[in-house]
């Protein structure tokens, strides 16, 4: 059987560390314990992007935000739906993450991070959020295993009342916060509704027609 290896380890500002691990073509990515990421399953990540991104794919200068970078699986599947000027900002707290994507892991993000349409923004998401008004068709969150704050504990606001309302201040009217899970939360769900989105809950396979891990992902809209 071929070994694990540890090819590096990358620090969260206020959380954990993050491990990158290779066994062969296969990439996982780490933290403390806990499996985070694998190139092996891509379906729910890429759901996720289907379901915000395919309504936009008309929509000229179209523009959204993706919270976290992960593998590249959403940001290669938004970049194939989106149109040619289509603004994509993704927002990557941690810099190792941005340094893998473009070394040992450049086989799995397949040249998307040479796109002219994107842009990367090595920042907390929520500082990105904040910093915007009425600006994204869509935000994509995908930064822990669900609404709470796995990666780091100051995630958790993201996923509060107030990270909501100001999450909702930043979408155009008609935008949609997309919230990827591993598992269904009903607090999650009812937060949502108390903040005045109209919520919709999406389940995704981890191997998308394959099967894999049932996940869940909540599509927020503005009216």
């Amino acid at each position: 059987m071929i070994p694990w290896v540890q090819l590096d380890t990358a620090k969260v500002p206020g959380g954990d560390e993050f491990k990158l691990m290779q066994r062969g073509d296969e990439f996982w990515i780490m933290v403390g314990t806990n499996p985070l990421m694998t190139s092996r399953m891509a379906g729910s990540e890429e759901v996720l992007a289907d379901v915000t991104c395919t309504p936009l794919s008309g929509k000229p200068a179209a523009k959204i935000l993706i919270g976290g970078l992960g593998m590249g699986f959403t940001l290669r599947r938004a970049e194939a739906l989106l149109g040619a000027d289509a603004k994509i900002d993704v927002a990557e707290l941690v810099p190792g993450i941005v340094a893998w994507a473009k070394g040992p892991l450049t086989p799995v993000f397949k040249g998307c991070l040479d796109d002219p349409r994107v842009k990367i923004i090595e920042a907390d998401v929520g500082k990105v959020i904040a910093d915007a008004k009425a600006s994204y068709d869509a935000i994509l969150l995908d930064v822990d295993n669900g609404p709470e704050g796995l990666s780091r504990p100051g995630n958790d606001r993201l996923y509060s009342a107030k990270g909501l309302g100001i999450a909702k201040a930043a979408l155009k009217p008609g935008g949609v916060l997309a919230v990827w899970s591993a598992h269904p939360d009903a607090a999650f769900t009812k937060r949502l509704h108390q903040a005045g989105f109209a919520v919709e809950e999406v389940k995704a396979r981890a191997n998308g027609k394959r099967g894999g891990s049932r996940h869940l992902i909540w599509l927020a809209r503005k009216a």
